[in-house]
């Protein structure tokens, strides 16, 4: 596995946030290989497309045109091939109702959209380093143990 990517897919219909997205991803230090679709009804037919290669994780802006990203979410959830996806909320709300919403559907983490880019930069390389453990070690989200000690 030393040779591969973290394969990353981003589901948003702003073009300058895609391309802001890809150079802060260009900057980490994890080999990430990217993709990007427009809007909803694209990510969706992709990741139900036969022989596509799954992502590792897939950002998601919930304000999409045609199918917004909280359809997605719910609608991957279902999914029994999708379902174990790793999923971040990428958006530029961070209403308690859009969290908490996100939460109650399955996201694994809800991610506003910074306007700097080094803060970009920042929350993609911890985000993209939690992934890319999982990735490389095999960790399994069944092998997690969370202990909080009071």
């Amino acid at each position: 596995m030393e040779n591969e990517s973290l394969y990353i897919l981003l589901a948003d219909d702003d073009e300058d946030d895609r391309l802001f997205f890809k150079e802060a991803l260009e900057e980490i230090k994890v080999r990430t290989n990217v993709a990007f679709v427009n809007d909803g009804i694209q990510l969706m037919n992709y990741l139900n497309r036969p022989g596509n290669r799954l992502p590792n994780v897939v950002f998601l802006d919930l304000n999409m045109p045609i199918k917004g990203g909280m359809e997605c979410l719910t609608e991957i959830r279902k999914n029994s091939r999708l379902k174990d996806l790793a999923i971040v909320i990428y958006s530029t709300s961070a209403s308690d109702e859009d969290i908490e919403e996100a939460f109650v559907n399955g996201a694994n983490i809800y991610l506003k959209k910074p306007n700097d880019f080094s803060l970009l930069k920042s929350c993609l390389s911890q985000v993209v380093n939690i992934n890319w453990q999982y990735h490389i070690l095999g960790l399994k989200k069944e092998n997690f143990l969370l202990s909080i000690n009071k």
